[in-house]
This record gives C-alpha cells, structure tokens and sequence, in this order.
C-alpha cells in the first residue's frame, strides 16, 4: 500500500476514534505491516502537528486533543492571530503564549478556549519556521535615539531596528529586513536599501524582493539562452513538422507586448469552422532539466507590474527565438480543431508546426474595424487575414453563446491601468475596459484549452489540469445574505448550486446599481484556481475539461503540459509518459500554483502603491465612488477610475452604527450604507510605502 493512502486511513480511523489507539490497531488499520515503516510514518505525522503519541505509545488525532495546525497570520505589540489550515475560524493568541513563532511559521496550537469574540490559545511548538524577512518604511523611533522600521506586512507595530556599525539610515527610505527575537523582543537587521518610500517605482523593487520573486538570471541561464536565441531552424526540423506557412494565421495582442505566444487562423465551413490556435513551441527550445528550464520551473510564471515585466524566461527566448513575429518563420505547436455550427467542439488533433503570421494584430486597431470606424490603412494592414478575422468574429461570438447556455459566469472585473510619466511616477489611472477583440481571443484560447485536456484524458497519460471548484458553503452562505439584504432573490445559493444558477443572479442584478459589487462579491465566493494533476473541472468556466496550453512563455504549466504532449504526439505509449512525467506533472501543478499566488499577491500589492502615489496628487479633492466593502472597522470606496480607499468608522457622521453584518446605519432617520450605493469622498492620505488610501465621506446620502 502506498504511504499516502495508508495516511488517509490512519488519519481518518484516529479522527473517527476520537480516543488514543495502539499502535498495533492503529498500524492494521493503516494497511501497514512493516513495524519500522508504520513507526516511521506515524513518527512523521506527529512532527506534522497531525497526531499526538501519548507517554504510553498510544496515538491520538492531533484535533481530537484539542491541537491545531496554524499558520501566523498578524502580530500586534500584546497579541497575535494564527489561521488554522482545516480553515475553521482565526485564534487570538496572547503574546506571553506565543512561544518565540512569527509571522509565517506554521505552529501547532492547543489549549484553546472559547470566548465571546472567538477561540484563543497558545503556540505548543513551531513546526515550520517561515522565512522572517520583510519590508516596510524607515521612521525615527519614538522611543529611543535610533529608528524603527515600519512593516508592510501584518506587523502592527513598529520594529525597533538594531544598529549596525558603519550603516547609514535615512528616515522616509524603503527597507528589506530580517527579523529575530532578542530577550522575547522583535528586532529588524536591515538587509538592503531601496529609495524613498513615496516612490511608488522603488516600492516595486522592494514587493518583489519581499515576495522572493528572481529578477536576475543567473549567468549560466543568459548564456544557455543566448546558444538558444542564435540557433537557426533547420531544414531537418521543418520536414518533420506540419508546414502551415501559407496559411492565413495572425496574432492580436495589446500593442506593447513583445512575446506573442499565441496566434489564430479561422474558416467558416459549411458545417461550422475550422480554428487553428497556434503557440510558441516554447518545449522545443526550452529542455527539460537544462539550466533555463530549472530556473522557468523556479520562476513559475511572468510577474507584470506597471512599470516592467519579470520575465519567466529571458527575452532573448521571450521576445525573440520563440515570440511569434509577423513575416517570421516560427515553430509552433498547433490545436487544430472543428467546430460545429452552434458551437461545439467535434475534433481535434495536435501537431507539431511551423507557421509565418502573416498581420502582426492589435487589440484596439481589431475593435475598430469591428466598430467600423478603422480608416483605409488599417484596413489595408489587414487585408491579408480579413476574412479569417470575420470569421473568428462570428465563431467567437456563436462560442460565448453556448458558454453562456452552459452557465459561464461573465463576472465583471475591473483591472487598473497606470499612465507614468517619464520619471516613472504615476500621473493618471484607469479602469481597463476588455473590448471584443480581447473577449473573441479568450474564446479560441479557451477551446484550444479544452482540447489539450480532452485529448490527455482519452490518452490517460499525466498532465497538469487547471482547476477551479465549487464554492465552500460558508462563502455561499456570505453572499446568499448579500443578496438578500440587496433585495434580490438568492434562495438558490446553497451547497451544490451550479454555475447556472450563479449566472442567473448576475443577470438579475445586471441592471440594478449593485451590478458590480454582486459581480465583485462573486468573484470573492468563488475558489482559487489552481493546477492539479486530477481533472476536477472548471466551475467558473462551466467545463468538464480544462488546463493551460496557450501560453507557454509566460507560466510554466503551460510548457509542462507541452512537453508532455509532445511526447504524446511524438509517439510515446500512455505507459511510457506516465513513466516519464508522472511525478513530474505532480511537481509542477505544486510549484506553478504557489508561483502564481506569489505572483498575484505582489502584483496586488504593487497596483496599491501605484493607486497611493496617483492619489498623493489629489490630497484634498472630492470623488464620486461606490461601497466596495464594509466592516466593524469602517468603509471601503472604490473611485470610477478603480483606485480604492478606507473610511474609518469613526470619521462616519454621528449616529451611523455597524449592524454586524453588512451595513452602517443610522437609526434616527433610518439611512443605511450599504455595498454598491454611491459616495462622494474626499481623499485625506495616500501612503505609497503601505499602499494605503484613506478618505473623508462628503454626503452619506
């Protein structure tokens, strides 16, 4: 038996039991008959904060005695809070009982005790020591002589920082520390320094040192890619691929992208159409085990800030060798699909390729001949692809038909643009507005998507799927009160509610002025996608079969699951593959979806701080905005242009009181602020360092 299963039958006897068991019951149970084996797993359990060995050799599950697995989520100067991993409800822990863990350390957590706000305990052992580094601004300490630093993290007090002989600081500047404890007391040691903290370009530097996020290529990956980027194609090569050079294929990509990864051709058939979705074959190039590989593996994906791109690979693959260029024989690797006229994929097939796009498009010069305002020499730049451009206008728009019978959810997100000036400072932002080129590009990209998925599961070979679940009951419960209180009908959102269903509830709030924020609600009750190696389905997307395969240049699951494909398509037995690339897929859906979390989570924070320093500008104006969120503590705002803000309950007019769930409201007249109503703020502070805005309310109206 292997030693996972052995583990999920040890685990759930013991959960089940609820009472120490002996080993030798325990050991039967778990399938494991070696006595030094089972000792060994159950040795490792107990080292995991899963299982407790009692003083007379019994074992005992972990929550059955009271014992959590937490990860340190805040550190305050009295107390802390830990988020247990079973994700049941945060614990209070006082900072006498912390027992030396810091933010990040997974702990196990006993001795709680349940009180009017919520459980609290104390850190029995730390577990796992997380990487106690962060970032923050240096301020002069008032306390004593010297200076502090102030985190950016979920510190919430300043850290005294210890001095260093021959370091100078200057109070304002953005830092990168490591922190330690000295006597029970926190200390920062100042690793590097940045720059002035309100600048929001050096504050980028410092999120992506905070985020361990590589920004330079090690000298044997530049020189690896260099060898790659000079290397010219053979006509060895070309003869073993399918040659599609003459065929009408194009790229569309905004107009400062440099690694078009991805390109189209589409003819309208008698019986429906026929789409070609064309990617960089980045596999060919990039080989498994090589020196630019182990360092994409370890990047996971592109990381795209305002101001620059953090590559995956170097731009010597990424916008060169493996960026498909117009008028440029390129190699790619091809989803060659038929598509019925209502919308339905009925074949496809794989091939390795080579392709010479023929228009180098643009997303804003496609949506104006759609928009049918294009002048003559756009018109001529397109001549060459006319009609598989029309032709893919007309598939897209039958494909978002039947995802929308199918119940995708069209959620309305709103991704800030940021204009710089020259000097790199923030001097206007946007709400970035998807036009139909954009939206008919996602749908070929989607089903070239579903078909790589598809042909992996019929060959039952390894793969890396990308996978979105149902939403948690808990989070459904949230948003079925939303609803409600919006005076909506959300009867329906309850365990097992379908994506359909959640569908028709946009489509009941589409023309209402809650439209947005039931959109953005949503979106937050809604799982994390991730990459798994089981096809578990795309819920948001309403698809049995889903993975990455569209862009392999900038996410590495992309290039695993090619090069997983391309020994499929090569002739490679399902036995042979899963040989090859079992434990492989395993690896790379676990890295590539921390990667992307580190990724998101630093793009996040960066847009923060370019939102703060655009506002630093406006100190003092008034705008128009609508309730994003609310809590105890007060009110968030979010301008038209997508930049939000925080209003402190106690900056509300008196008498507006938190009625414990989504609304302030003010009894004497009976005027409630609610998520989506309307506001008029006036901006007070913008703190880059922090990325924090905080506004006035002008009217509570």
């Amino acid at each position: 038996m292997d030693e996972l299963t052995a583990i999920e039958n040890l685990m759930m006897y013991l959960d089940v039991s609820g009472r120490p068991v002996s080993p030798n019951d325990a050991a039967r149970v778990s399938g494991v008959k070696d006595p030094e084996r089972f000792s060994a797993i159950a040795q490792k359990l107990e080292e995991e904060g899963k299982l407790v060995i009692t003083k007379q050799g019994n074992l005992l599950s972990a929550k059955k005695a009271g014992m959590f697995v937490c990860r340190l989520i805040s550190y305050s100067e009295h107390f802390a809070f830990a988020r247990p991993d079973d994700g049941s409800e945060d614990i209070f822990i006082d900072s006498a009982r912390l027992n030396d863990a810091l933010i990040g350390d997974a702990v196990l957590v006993g001795n709680i005790r349940q009180k009017i706000k919520g459980p609290s305990g104390e850190v029995l052992r730390i577990l796992e020591a997380g990487e106690h580094r962060t970032t923050g601004k240096i301020q002069r300490s008032s306390q004593h002589r010297g200076f502090e630093l102030k985190a950016d993290d979920a510190y919430r007090f300043p850290i005294p920082i210890r001095p260093h002989k021959g370091q100078e600081l200057h109070e304002g500047d953005k830092a990168f520390a490591e922190l330690s404890l000295w006597r029970s007391n926190l200390q920062a040691d100042i690793i590097k320094v940045y720059g002035e903290a309100a600048s929001a370009r050096v504050c980028a530097d410092s999120i992506l040192d905070g985020h361990g996020i590589p920004t330079v290529f090690p000298p044997q990956v530049l020189q690896e890619a260099e060898e790659i980027g000079n290397r010219e194609l053979s006509d060895q090569e070309l003869k073993k691929r399918l040659d599609l050079r003459d065929e009408p294929i194009f790229t569309i990509d905004s107009a400062s992208a440099k690694d078009l990864d991805d390109a189209i051709s589409v003819r309208q058939t008698g019986s429906g159409w026929e789409l070609g979705v064309h990617i960089a074959d980045v596999s060919h190039y990039v080989r498994a085990g090589s020196a630019v590989d182990l360092e994409a593996r370890r990047r996971g994906t592109s990381v795209y800030f305002a101001d620059r791109v953090v590559p995956m690979l170097p731009e010597v693959i990424s916008n060169g060798v493996c960026s498909l260029n117009a008028g440029t024989d390129k190699l790619a690797f091809s989803a060659l699909m038929k598509i019925s006229a209502d919308g339905e994929l009925t074949d496809y097939r794989f091939a390795k390729t080579v392709i010479n796009s023929k228009v180098r498009g643009v997303y804003d010069e496609v949506n104006e001949i759609f928009a049918g305002t294009a002048g003559t020499a756009l018109l001529q730049k397109y001549a060459p692809v006319m009609d598989g451009l029309t032709a893919a206008r007309r598939l897209a728009a039958v494909l978002r038909a039947r995802a929308a019978s199918n119940g995708t959810m069209e959620l309305e997100t709103r991704e800030p643009c940021f204009v710089l000036n020259d000097e790199g400072v923030c001097v206007d932002m946007y709400a970035r507005e998807s036009g139909e080129a954009e939206q008919m590009i996602e749908q070929m990209m989607i089903t070239a998507n579903q078909a790589a998925a598809r042909l992996a599961q019929k060959a039952k070979v390894p793969f890396v799927y990308r996978v979105h679940e149902e939403p948690s009951p808990d989070r459904l419960e949230s948003l079925r009160e939303l609803i409600g209180m919006l005076g909506l009908d959300g009867r329906m959102l309850l365990p097992g509610v379908t994506p359909k269903d959640l569908s028709a509830v946009l489509e009941r709030a589409k023309d209402t002025k809650y439209a947005r924020i039931v959109s953005h609600q949503m979106l937050r009750t809604m799982a994390k996608a991730r990459y798994d190696t089981r096809p578990l389905g795309h819920y948001g997307l309403a698809l049995k079969d889903y993975c990455h395969f569209t862009s392999p240049i900038r996410r590495y699951p992309d290039t695993s699951i090619h090069r997983i494909l391309s020994g499929l398509c090569g002739g490679m037995s399902s036995d042979e593959l899963r040989q090859h690339y079992e434990a492989f897929a395993s690896e790379s859906a676990a890295q590539s979806s921390q990667c992307e979390i580190r990724a998101m989570a630093a793009e996040r924070d960066a847009e923060d701080c370019y939102s703060a320093e655009y506002l630093g500008q406006h100190i003092g104006e008034e705008f128009w905005g609508n309730i994003s969120g609310i809590t105890e503590w007060g009110i968030y705002v979010e301008l038209e242009c997508s930049a939000e803000g925080f209003i402190r309950a106690d900056s509300l007019p008196g008498g507006f009181t938190f009625d414990g769930k989504l609304a302030f409201t003010r009894r004497s007249s009976g005027t409630s602020l609610m998520i989506g109503d309307p506001m008029r703020v006036r901006v007070i502070r913008a703190d880059v360092s922090s990325g924090q805005v905080d506004f006035l309310p002008v009217n509570c109206k």
